[in-house]
This record gives C-alpha cells, sequence and structure tokens, in this order.
C-alpha cells in the first residue's frame, strides 16, 4: 500500500510541473522586465527539467543499490 501511495504521489508531481516556480531572482528579475512571458516559461521549464534529472538519476542509483544489497528470498 506505501509503494503504491508512493508511486501515485510521484506520478502525480510529475504530471504537474507548471505548479513550481524554479526562477533564480536574477532570471526573474531580467525576464519580468522584458515582459515576454513565453520566454519566461521557457526558462522555468527549462530549470525544472534541469532541476529534476539529477533527482531521478540518483533515485534509480540508490533502487538498484538497495536491491543488490536485500537478501534474495530462498523459496
Amino acid at each position: 500500500m506505501k509503494r503504491l501511495l508512493l508511486l501515485l504521489l510521484v506520478i502525480v508531481a510529475l504530471f504537474f510541473p507548471q505548479d513550481m516556480g524554479a526562477q533564480c531572482a536574477m532570471c526573474r528579475a531580467v525576464l519580468e522586465s522584458e515582459g515576454n512571458v513565453d520566454a519566461a516559461e521557457g526558462v522555468n521549464n527549462g530549470i525544472v527539467y534541469l532541476m529534476a534529472i539529477p533527482y531521478v538519476l540518483v533515485g534509480f542509483l540508490f533502487y538498484f543499490i538497495y536491491r543488490m544489497m536485500r537478501p534474495k528470498k530462498i523459496g
């Protein structure tokens, strides 16, 4: 049950990245002064994707290490 809940939480977080604001203060100030909303959204999405990839890779690494270290079931 816990695995299902965790999986559901991860899926929901991945499908709603527009709710996250990941711009640094300098990027936000430059993009807001230009008034180009499309460019600001593009930069924001790029930052979110660049931020998420290392976390996903490290998560997979820890998962595989966990599977290797767990004792095998006999039977």
